[in-house]
């Protein structure tokens, strides 16, 4: 479809969420012209400074190097208060599988810690295109095992874990969990799970037609482009661990919070997902957060609905919580 067809999104969206592009747009003007993966992985990190500065006061952050087969993966672990043990979160960042760090995605692991009472522990997974798929699950799982062995020291709960993520970093999330679960590895310590506006897997959709745009950097090509750097080749497309429809989606998925944006072309990956899942199970739940576009969830710092959206995420992990007790 030619771009005229689309939909005006930056007409109809919220005033907060302009107020986001444009202070964006100022922080991307300032960086060096990206001619190659490294630059623009360093200057997705250096507009992102901007956006996590603030957030939630933790009463301790401390970082795990966590060795597997293929070298070491970075993690840090937040703690919210001064506690004895911990539920934990495990964070996946998003970013296309290209771009993001724990860094990038500091502000957004503070406040979900804050929200929740949850420790958040972000796994800073090694990054496309040097890191093909499935290295980032491996290394995932790696992190993940490494905590849950270690649970005592670090002071969390091997009973009640979840895992989160956003935009790629929810498709890695989920995948994770199948891939434990599909390679008889331990999981049934994942009680829930947080999966703010994924990528899971639809070749194309309404919204992929409909939205995206030189702002949002979600146009088909872009997509395309984010396959491209993470994929080894073009029959991994068709994974159940990067296409989730692919999974078998019937049973064993513990309750999950889907949250989509609503000009944002990824938004029936998350209807799609929601809908395959409630057909089976009752306790996912679904939101939609209107006039709001991809990776809002960064922009707290002018968006009042950045901040609803991760409380409401932990709200949902507390409410299975509980229901659990």
């Amino acid at each position: 479809m030619i771009d005229k067809n689309k939909i005006d999104v930056l007409s109809q969206i919220s005033k907060q969420m302009r107020k986001a592009n444009a202070l964006q747009a100022k922080l991307a003007a300032k960086s060096p012209i990206a001619n190659d993966d490294l630059q623009m992985q360093k200057n997705y990190e250096n507009e992102r400074k901007f956006w996590n500065e603030g957030g939630a006061v933790m009463s301790d952050i401390c970082e795990e190097l966590v060795s597997w087969k293929g070298g070491k993966v970075r993690t840090r672990i937040y703690y919210p208060t001064n506690a004895d043990t911990f539920n934990a979160l495990f964070f996946m960042h998003g970013g296309g599988w290209v771009v993001g760090s724990i860094d990038t995605h500091d502000k957004i692991m503070r406040n979900l810690a804050a929200f929740s009472g949850f420790a958040v522990i972000g796994i800073d997974y090694s990054l496309s295109p040097k890191a093909k798929f499935p290295q980032q699950i491996l290394e995932c799982e790696a992190a993940i095992e490494h905590y849950i062995k270690n649970a005592k020291r670090f002071k969390i709960s091997d009973k009640f874990v979840a895992y989160g993520g956003d935009s790629a970093g929810a498709n890695l999330a989920i995948a994770t969990f199948l891939h434990q679960r599909d390679n008889k590895k331990a999981y049934k310590f994942v009680k829930a799970m947080i999966l703010y506006y994924g990528i899971y897997g639809l070749k194309d959709s309404v919204s992929r037609t409909l939205y995206g745009n030189d702002v949002d950097y979600l146009r088909q090509q872009d997509i395309k482009y984010y396959y491209d750097m993470y994929l080894q080749n073009k029959d991994d497309e068709n994974s159940p661990f990067v296409n989730i429809f692919n999974s078998d989606l019937s049973g064993e998925i513990p309750p999950c919070f889907i949250a989509s944006s609503e000009f944002d072309p990824l938004l029936d990956d998350s209807v799609a997902l929601y809908k395959i899942l409630a057909q089976n199970d009752k306790s996912h739940s679904y939101k939609m957060y209107k006039k709001t576009m991809h990776a809002f969830l960064h922009y707290s710092k002018v968006m009042s609905v950045a901040k609803t959206a991760l409380k409401d995420g932990a709200k949902f992990l507390n409410d299975v919580l509980n229901k659990n007790n």
